[in-house]
């Protein structure tokens, strides 16, 4: 990917402040996959099959639609915490509802500042995945843009390279957890692992990020 040090999401960001929403839409929709990612890294194996992500980032962009006027941010960066936000609070939300709809006799409160801190490591540790670009304000951009086509090309894994690559650096699972969480022996998801990294990596390599 080109090292620019003004990105995509940058201008569409501007495009988007002085009106045009085309360009909002388009900047929502590059955040599809990223945001998918971090709501499935966040859902417990008994809710994946009741929660959808892809609903949960719908909402989102539409609150993100509706409230952007008063986003008052100027950089992709802020952009980004800023729909983090909005999808904590949906997350949370839809979490809550099906935790006391599954136990109406236990009063378990959903920690929105748990949640949140949660995202933040998962964020983190997708950044953890890819090459270091350096610590200036260019490369940071820079890195936010590969944050987008390490999701979008997860996205286009086949479901189990996927979970076990979330799971593994996203969750921070040692690879015995992921066993008994993909119902596999460890000595397989190991292998796994292995066969997704490498397709990834082929991924982001054609890609021109590794």
């Amino acid at each position: 990917m080109p090292h620019h040090s003004r990105t995509r999401t940058d201008e569409l960001l501007t495009a988007a402040q002085t009106g045009s929403v085309e360009s909002l839409g388009e900047l929502l929709q590059l955040y599809t996959n990223y945001l998918k990612l971090l709501v499935l890294a966040q859902l417990e194996k008994n809710l994946r099959v009741r929660v959808s992500p892809s609903d949960v980032v719908q909402e989102t962009f539409f609150e993100a639609h509706r409230d952007f006027p008063q986003f008052r941010g100027q950089s992709s960066a802020e952009f980004i915490a800023w729909l983090r936000k909005i999808l904590v609070n949906n997350l949370c939300r839809v979490v809550e509802q099906h935790v006391l709809a599954e136990k109406r006799d236990v009063r378990r409160e959903v920690s929105l500042e748990r949640l949140a801190t949660a995202l933040e490591q998962s964020t983190a540790r997708l950044e953890a995945v890819i090459p270091d670009p350096g610590s200036s304000p260019s490369a940071g951009a820079h890195r936010r843009e590969v944050e987008l086509v390490l999701a979008d090309q997860l996205a286009e894994l086949p479901a189990d390279y996927r979970d076990v690559i979330v799971l593994r650096h996203i969750e921070a699972l040692p690879f015995e957890e992921i066993a008994r969480r993909m119902e596999r022996s460890s000595g397989a998801v190991r292998m796994l692992w292995l066969r997704a990294v490498k397709q990834l990596r082929e991924r982001l390599g054609a890609r021109g990020v590794v």
